[in-house]
């Protein structure tokens, strides 16, 4: 379990320059994950939030994981990153939207992973931050802390905490993809898949019973059927392969700044769609912690071993 399961100490100092091409796919991964929270709220409608999960995983792991070779790296690893990846910051994320969460506001809640996942790597890898990162952190957590106040002073604050629940499986697995350091995103992504689908199809039979899955079944109209597609085809297949190669190649703080275009995309596309608007305490709130985690991820002096991913 020492050196043959995480890896955790593996480090990555050999990064390549940035070039444009690499920085417009940034950019394409952070539009196709602010989209995707839509994606999954207009999906959620009619699925039950387990259930879609699950079938979203299954059509990311199959067909390819019979043609995709498995990412070189030990099961523990790829089984961690499925675990925290997948099944805890989806299944928590689908949870939250489910139960209230508004899509916009999720894609920015979303962005305390970024703060989280130093957090982590200070523990589990002994890093220490400088002192930019430790006032970046302070400063989204303040931010973060605002949006807390404005969005419970509307509504229960439940679906908020299930986001921050989110978040923070999230940068587990950060941690773990980045020292795991697997060339192939896409043999990543698929052969993680393989950990979400059934422990989501139990959780929904406890929970929404066999009647409830097969009416869900049923009924899987267009609008659960686009939303199914984008996420597993746009938001899984193409923007974790495409970020996992990214992260491969070039340290976090060349990359993660480019993520961080995932809120306003999300904020605008769940305005557009759902009329989603947030108040003006969320919205300050929301500034102040992007503010945060942009300073905190543009540090200079940044460790090369941490991945922290935006997504959705």
């Amino acid at each position: 379990m020492k050196k043959a399961s995480l890896d955790l100490h593996r480090r990555s100092d050999e990064t390549e320059p940035v070039t444009r091409r690499d920085s417009l796919l940034a950019v394409l991964v952070a539009v196709l994950w602010g989209c995707n929270f839509v994606a999954i709220h207009l999906g959620l409608r009619d699925v039950p939030p387990f259930l879609f999960l699950a079938i979203r995983f299954v059509l990311v792991a199959f067909p390819l994981v019979l043609l995709v070779p498995r990412p070189k790296a030990s099961w523990q690893a790829v089984v961690a990153v499925g675990v925290f990846m997948s099944l805890g910051q989806f299944g928590l994320l689908y949870l939250a939207l489910a139960i209230g969460m508004p899509a916009g506001l999720a894609s920015l809640v979303l962005q305390a992973q970024v703060v989280l996942t130093m957090v982590i790597a200070s523990l589990a890898l002994g890093e220490r931050a400088t002192r930019r990162q430790v006032g970046g952190a302070l400063v989204g957590t303040a931010g973060l802390v605002t949006v807390a106040v404005g969005f419970g002073a509307g509504a229960s604050i439940v679906p908020l905490l299930v986001t921050v629940g989110a978040a923070l499986s999230w940068a587990v697995g950060n941690v773990v993809a980045r020292a795991a350091k697997v060339e192939s995103g896409l043999s990543l992504v698929v052969w993680s898949a393989l950990v979400v689908p059934l422990p989501c199809l139990a959780v929904s039979l406890v929970v929404d019973g066999p009647a409830a899955i097969g009416a869900a079944l049923a009924g899987f109209g267009w609008t659960a059927l686009l939303s199914t597609l984008y996420t597993v085809v746009g938001a899984s297949l193409v923007g974790y392969t495409i970020f996992n190669g990214l992260m491969a190649r070039h340290p976090a703080s060349s990359v993660v700044p480019y993520i961080l275009l995932v809120p306003p995309v999300g904020m605008l596309t769940a305005w557009l769609a759902l009329d989603e608007v947030p108040s003006l305490v969320e919205a300050v709130g929301g500034l102040v912690m992007l503010v945060g985690v942009a300073v905190a991820v543009t540090s200079a002096r940044r460790p090369a071993v941490v991945a922290p991913a935006v997504t959705g």
